[in-house]
């Protein structure tokens, strides 16, 4: 699949950019960057695309995306067509601004985890959406400093939210749980080491711990909070869908490399977990992403993910109202 990359208008002293489009279209491809994104759209139904997760929108919809994860918000043809009026907020910031020695405090380690987490994209909903919304609404008006301390709110109130959940799978060992106990850091990285090998199984793991495989199993649910079958089934539909996305290999090839010990098998539960095909995965992703990226109405804001980094130009303006912050 092309991915591209986009050069976004943050600048190096902004803490993070707003930009605030009303009507604007959705004629931008698939794509990435190196910064968080949060995004909101209202008023707009459609479908959106998120790493390996491709789900249908409606009239709201706010997610966190981390660093690289790629991503395409689409609007329904037939709202568009009717010049249905909706907004699209969008702020990013540099995951790397939560590395200085004050952020590095106690009282950012929910942001600083949500941070981690947004690996896999994030959606919010109920009254995290509501809250979340009328702050970033607020931040689209320069109010100075405010606006950072809205900022922090909005970040922290996300980092606190029940009302979220993951959109993608890839990527997931960068997301599995962050926990001080060093025995099942050294079951993760065991696992991360193994999996590929259709013939590893629980008990593997249970004698790297010097643990019985019922009480091996009983530790694994209470820190993973799911069953190891079900972790390492959602660990290998993770990298087969990466794969998928990132690669011109067969379907066999890529059942095998993710550690399923027969295509039917890893058919069987792909359908069963992603409620799709691998064939019809692959199909549904490469679809509609021809984008002619010299003729974008913010020249050089789209470019193709295999350009020399030299080469490109950042775009002086951008089509999109920003306010930096």
């Amino acid at each position: 699949m092309n991915v591209f990359l986009e050069n976004t208008p943050l600048k190096d002293n902004d803490i993070c950019v707003v930009l605030d489009s009303s009507n604007n279209g959705f004629d931008y491809p698939i794509h990435n960057h190196p910064e968080v994104e949060i995004n909101l759209v209202m008023g707009m139904s459609g479908k959106r695309v998120v790493g390996d997760s491709t789900e249908n929108y409606d009239e709201n919809d706010l997610v966190i995306i981390g660093p690289y994860v790629y991503h395409k918000w689409y609007g329904d043809d037939c709202l568009l067509k009717d010049k249905k009026t909706y907004r699209v907020i969008t702020i990013q910031f540099d995951v790397k601004l939560f590395s200085n020695s004050l952020l590095m405090k106690d009282s950012f380690f929910s942001i600083r985890n949500l941070l981690n987490e947004s690996s896999r994209g994030i959606h919010f909903s109920g009254k995290t959406f509501d809250k979340a919304s009328k702050i970033m609404i607020e931040m689209t008006e320069n109010k100075g400093f405010d606006n950072t301390i809205s900022f922090l709110k909005l970040l922290d109130l996300l980092s606190k939210a029940s009302e979220k959940r993951f959109l993608s799978f890839l990527d997931f060992e960068t997301s599995s749980p962050r926990v001080n106990n060093h025995r099942i850091q050294i079951a993760y990285a065991y696992i991360m080491q193994r999996y590929p090998d259709p013939e590893f199984k629980m008990r593997d793991v249970a004698t790297q711990l010097q643990m019985s495989e019922t009480a091996f199993s009983h530790f694994f649910q209470k820190q993973s909070f799911r069953s190891f079958s079900d972790f390492l089934i959602d660990l290998r539909l993770g990298k087969a869908c990466k794969f998928i996305l990132e690669s011109d290999m067969t379907i066999s090839e890529i059942s095998y490399k993710s550690g399923f010990n027969n295509l039917a098998n890893f058919n069987r539960l792909f359908k069963k977990y992603r409620n799709i095909t691998p064939k019809e995965f692959r199909k549904k992703h490469f679809q509609n992403v021809d984008f002619t990226w010299d003729k974008q109405v913010t020249p050089w804001q789209f470019v193709p993910a295999d350009a020399v980094k030299n080469d490109i130009i950042k775009p002086i303006n951008y089509s999109t109202r920003i306010l930096h912050m």
